[in-house]
């Protein structure tokens, strides 16, 4: 199986594609998407340079799943919400190709990856180097998104397995139910 794993950024997004064969993991490629080129306020660009780039590279890997890291408030809400059209575009751009999409915390992929929560991205890069046995470190966007597909490989296959004796149920707090948001 091949994972494909998508760290969004607005300025900056990076991917990385990993084979997966029982437990053995095959580094297959790395990089990043920018949009640094255009100029900062053109929102509807960068959209796009990022939606053509992750259609791009799954059309070259060729990927049978991916995932895509879930984006969480931070500080300043304006760079929030443009985190979140980023990530809206790598996901339109990845459903667009008919992928089926897992998505993690960063504090998941880091408990996975490192095993702890608070890892600095240089031990992510660090794993990620051990795990997959590269001559280098990936750069810090192309780890996170190794670490994404590497966790993916992992987390993946035991959900699966799991799911295949007992069918998982989403939960029903915080959705939507009768009205009311709870």
């Amino acid at each position: 199986m091949r994972i494909l794993g998508i760290d969004p950024g607005l300025q900056t997004t990076g991917f990385g594609v990993v084979d997966v064969d029982g437990h053995r993991l095959g580094y297959v490629g790395s990089g990043t998407i920018r949009t640094t080129a255009l100029a900062r306020g053109d929102l509807p660009g960068r959209l796009k340079v990022l939606f053509e780039g992750v259609t791009e590279v799954v059309k070259r890997y060729q990927p049978d799943q991916a995932t895509v890291e879930i984006v969480f408030v931070n500080v300043n809400p304006q760079s929030t919400l443009l985190l979140g059209q980023a990530r809206g575009a790598a996901l339109a751009a990845l459903v667009s190709q008919d992928l089926p999409v897992a998505e993690y915390t960063a504090l998941q992929m880091k408990k996975a990856m490192v095993g702890h929560g608070r890892a600095a991205k240089s031990q992510v890069q660090e794993m990620v180097r051990r795990l997959l046995q590269l001559p280098g470190l990936p750069g810090t966007d192309a780890a996170d998104a190794l670490g994404l597909a590497i966790t993916h490989a992992h987390a993946g296959m035991a959900m699966a397995r799991v799911n295949e004796v007992a069918q998982l149920q989403r939960k029903q707090h915080a959705m939507y139910r009768a009205g009311r948001s709870y």
